[in-house]
């Protein structure tokens, strides 16, 4: 249950602003392109309709290079992304000091968010959810000091706290909203009922849960339910931790310290059933010209507008291959022709 690790949201307040950027092939430079920002959810934050997931960049996916992942963080805002993912539980609090790092003297280009909820005990393992409102204080204290700045954009409770009422957490959430320390609240991974009873303590601006090809529970009632109450969706994942993008043909891929290797979607068996999903993607683009990752990605942002994904890269190449989806459409025929062709995926999220 407390395997979960994916589920941030760190925004980024840049301009409206040309950006050059590869063509959807990701061969070579193309004319410049406006990134589209748009309002997320009920709140007042505008941003890029893809983000930046930068748990990776700490943790989970094996080494990392800070100056690289600097670079790729300032590159996305010369780019024209402002929708940064972070929480205090990458790294144990190192990913917010990482950003923090990275974006003092840019504060004025960005709109943040991060999470709070899942412990981590002292040798990195995750040890429970806390939602209790004397806990959320501290958390939001100790965000807002890695970080370096005095107010966070966007705070979400990372998971639930099943023996804490949802009421709670979200009261002491929006007492922070009063104190000027967080401006706009969110949750993660809640069902529709959380989402309605947390919206009847504060307004919720956004939920992020998981979301891509092979990860489409949240189709029917969550999405129907961040719709009716003006709810942005946040995807998190929306290349499948990579696989999606063929990257991962085998576990041997994958470095030892890789949390994929314990997940059951990454087991053996179930990897080569999974397959089956990139037999679609590589046949669809090869027919549209682009990448695999661009396929993904440009499949969920054409689920709806206000559904805002936010892969994660350590690369300033990778993260130009991303926003290149922004570029590619589809068709409603295309769309229900993809869809007809899904498989179910082998194997738990987590």
């Amino acid at each position: 249950m407390y395997g979960s690790i994916a589920g941030i949201v760190f925004v980024v307040d840049a301009r409206y602003g040309k950006a050059q950027l590869l063509n959807p092939t990701g061969s070579k430079a193309m004319s410049s392109l406006s990134v589209e920002k748009s309002t997320l959810g009920s709140s007042e934050l505008q941003v890029s309709r893809l983000g930046l997931g930068c748990m990776g960049m700490s943790e989970f996916y094996g080494p990392s290079d800070e100056a690289e992942s600097i670079k790729t963080l300032h590159e996305a805002i010369e780019l024209g992304v402002n929708f940064f993912d972070t929480a205090d539980m990458y790294g144990s609090g190192l990913n917010e000091k990482l950003l923090g790092r990275a974006f003092a003297g840019k504060w004025n280009q960005v709109v943040l968010a991060t999470k709070f909820g899942i412990l981590r005990d002292s040798e990195g393992g995750i040890s429970g959810l806390n939602g209790r409102p004397e806990y959320i204080k501290q958390a939001c204290e100790g965000s807002l000091k890695r970080l370096g700045t005095e107010t966070i954009d966007l705070y979400y409770a990372h998971r639930i706290d099943p023996e804490v009422p949802i009421e709670d957490t979200v009261g002491a959430m929006a007492d922070l909203v009063t104190e000027g320390k967080v401006r706009y609240l969110g949750v993660s991974e809640a069902t529709p009922d959380e989402l309605r009873r947390a919206q009847g303590i504060h307004d919720i601006s956004a939920l992020q849960t998981e979301y891509s090809l092979w990860s489409r529970d949240v189709e029917g009632d969550i999405l129907d339910t961040c719709r009716e109450l003006n709810v942005a969706f946040v995807a998190y994942s929306p290349l499948g931790r990579g696989f999606l993008t063929g990257a991962i043909p085998s576990r041997d891929s994958l470095d030892a310290q890789d949390y994929r290797l314990a997940t059951p979607r990454f087991q053996e068996d179930a990897l080569a059933e999974n397959k089956k999903f990139l037999d679609i993607v590589n046949n669809i683009a090869e027919q549209k010209s682009i990448t695999a990752a661009q396929v993904a990605l440009s499949w969920v942002l054409n689920q709806g507008d206000d559904i805002f994904p936010i892969p994660g890269t350590r690369k300033i190449s990778r993260l130009k291959e991303n926003l290149a989806a922004l570029n590619v459409s589809f068709s409603p025929k295309e769309l229900a022709d993809i869809r007809a062709q899904l498989p179910t995926a082998q194997g738990d999220r987590y």
